[in-house]
Formats: C-alpha cells, structure tokens, sequence
C-alpha cells in the first residue's frame, strides 16, 4: 500500500508537470497536495515497515521528535492544502469569468507558500499543549488501527480519488505511458463527409 501511495502520486505529479494543459491553479495545487501525501506518509511507514520485519519497537528520542515534527508538519499542511483548493473551486463557482484574474501564478504560489509557513508557525504553538497535557489511555490495537486506515489507506486513495474521474488527467497519464490519445468520441458506421 506505501509503494501504491507512493507510486499514484508521483504519477500524478508526472502528470501535471509533463502535460502544458493541466498547468492550471486546480492542477497546481493537486500537485503540491500529491507531493505532501508523499511526504506525509514517508515521516512513519518506512520506519513501522522496519519495525514490524525486525519486530522492533525501538526508536531514538531525537528520531521520534523529528518524525513527530514532520508527521505534523505535513498533516497540518495538507489541510492548509485542501483549504486552498476548495477556495480555488469556490472561485470557480461563483466568479467564473474573473477566474484567471484572481487566480493568477503570484496568488497561487502564495497560497502554497502561506500553508507551508503556518506550523510551522502552528506546530511550534500547539507543541506546547500537547506536552503539557497528559495523554488519554487508549488500546494499542485500535490506535494502531487507525493510524493505518489515516496514514496509508486514505493516501493511497487520493491519486485515484482526484484523477479517476477527471479526463484531463486521464489524457496526460496515457501519454506518459503512451497509449494513443484520441480527440474525440467515436461512433462506428459514421463516415466523415468529403
């Protein structure tokens, strides 16, 4: 499942970046939001892969405060992501033809941008809370669980949620793979005029 999260979203991002058509806002961010779910879930599958083929569970201090770091830094930033891009269809939506004048290339790097600063900014302040507080017991089994359907199922979904049913996307991965594109709908028994 790693390698299938790992895989669609590179795909995705092959994608975006090799056809010149889908170098619109909506395929920008899709991009970037591929490329946090790499990272996402390279901050913790590698190391619980390893674990469960040494049946090990050490890990350093200085390694678990950095993959904490990291896991938040990309969780966070996913929803930052995902906010974004539902303000980019909400542009859509209600201002259509102002479209490409609000969402131009400056705005939309800034908006990258701006979510990858705040946990930064918002990491280093909900830090505090969640050492302060006492941790709530809960089973080991079911948090295990549930890390697993967030950290790898979800992600892995993604590539395949966002581009299945969108043609764009399907076009610029069949020229990637080079299966032959074809313009348009065919109907058999129909000649064209001369």
């Amino acid at each position: 499942m790693y390698l299938i999260t790992v895989f669609g979203n590179m795909l995705l991002i092959l994608a975006v970046i090799s056809d010149s058509h889908l170098h619109t806002p909506m395929y920008f961010f899709l991009a970037n939001l591929s490329f946090v779910d790499i990272c996402f879930t390279s901050t913790t599958i590698p190391k619980m892969l390893w674990n469960i083929q040494t049946q090990s569970k050490v890990i350093t201090y200085a390694g678990c405060i950095t993959q904490m770091y990291f896991f938040t830094l990309f969780a966070v930033l996913d929803v930052f992501l995902l906010s974004v891009m539902a303000y980019d269809r909400y542009v859509v939506i209600c201002h259509p033809l102002h479209y490409m004048v609000i969402m131009n290339p400056l705005l939309c790097g800034l908006l990258v941008l701006v979510s990858w600063i705040m946990f930064v900014c918002l990491f280093y302040c909900t830090m505090l809370g969640v050492y302060l507080s006492s941790a709530a017991p809960q089973s080991s089994h079911a948090s295990a669980v549930a890390s697993l359907m967030y950290m790898v199922v979800t992600l892995m979904l993604n590539p395949f949620i966002y581009s299945l049913r969108n043609r764009d996307i399907k076009r610029a991965l069949k020229r990637i793979v080079r299966v032959p594109v074809i313009p348009g709908p065919i109907v058999p028994g129909l000649k064209k005029c001369p």
